[in-house]
C-alpha cells in the first residue's frame, strides 16, 4: 500500500486570526500606553520565548525519536483506527503515565499520528494526559487536596479518555463518509 502523505496547506487561517488579534491588541496597547508600554511587552514576550524554544526543540527531537525508534506496523496495530477499545485503553494508559509538558505531549501525539494512530487514540492519549496525570496528582493534587480528593477526581475522570477517543473515531467516520478527508482514519 502507497504511503499517503498529509497535503501541507501554505495558509494556516488559525495563525492568520491570532496574528490579527495580535497586532491588534498591540495597537490598542500603542494608542492607549504609548510605544515604552508596547516595547515593555515586547521584551517580556521575547524572554518567554528564548526561555521556550530549548522546551520547544526537545518536544520536536523527541517526537522525531518517537518516529524513528517505534514501527509503524505495530503503531497501527496497537493504536490504529482498528485497534478497537484496547487501542485506547493503550492511549489513555500511555497519557496518564507520560511525564512532561505540553511541548512535549502535543509533539509526541503528532508523532503518533504520523505513525499510523488515528484520532481517537489521539485524543484520548491528550485527554488522559490533561485529566489523569499522575505527576501532576502526585506533586501538586495530593499536597493540597488529599488522597480522598484526588482517588474521586481521577475516578470520575477514569472514562473521559475512551469516550472522547471513541466520540472522536466517530466524528472522523462521519467526516469521512461525507467525502470529507480521511486522514486521521
Amino acid at each position: 500500500m502507497a504511503e499517503r502523505r498529509r497535503r501541507i496547506r501554505s495558509f494556516e487561517w488559525s495563525t492568520a486570526i491570532i496574528a490579527s488579534i495580535s497586532v491588534a491588541a498591540g495597537v490598542a496597547v500603542y494608542l492607549r500606553d504609548g510605544t515604552e508600554k508596547v516595547l515593555a511587552i515586547l521584551t517580556k514576550d521575547l524572554q518567554l520565548l528564548v526561555g521556550m524554544l530549548p522546551k520547544m526543540a526537545a518536544g520536536c527531537l523527541i517526537a522525531a525519536f518517537v518516529t524513528r525508534l517505534l514501527p509503524r506496523e505495530v503503531v497501527a496495530r496497537v493504536v490504529g483506527s482498528e485497534s478497537g477499545l484496547l487501542g485506547l485503553l493503550v492511549a489513555m494508559i500511555m497519557g496518564a503515565v507520560l511525564p512532561g509538558g505540553p511541548l512535549t505531549i502535543y509533539p509526541v501525539a503528532a508523532a503518533f499520528l504520523v505513525l499510523g494512530a488515528d484520532v481517537g487514540t489521539a485524543v484520548a492519549f491528550i485527554t488522559a494526559w490533561n485529566l489523569l496525570g499522575y505527576n501532576r496528582a502526585l506533586i501538586w493534587e495530593l499536597p493540597f487536596f488529599g488522597p480522598e480528593f484526588v482517588g474521586w477526581r481521577i475516578l470520575i475522570a477514569l472514562p473521559l479518555p475512551i469516550l472522547g477517543g471513541l466520540l472522536a473515531r466517530t466524528a472522523a467516520r462521519m467526516i469521512a463518509k461525507r467525502g470529507g478527508s480521511d486522514q486521521w482514519m
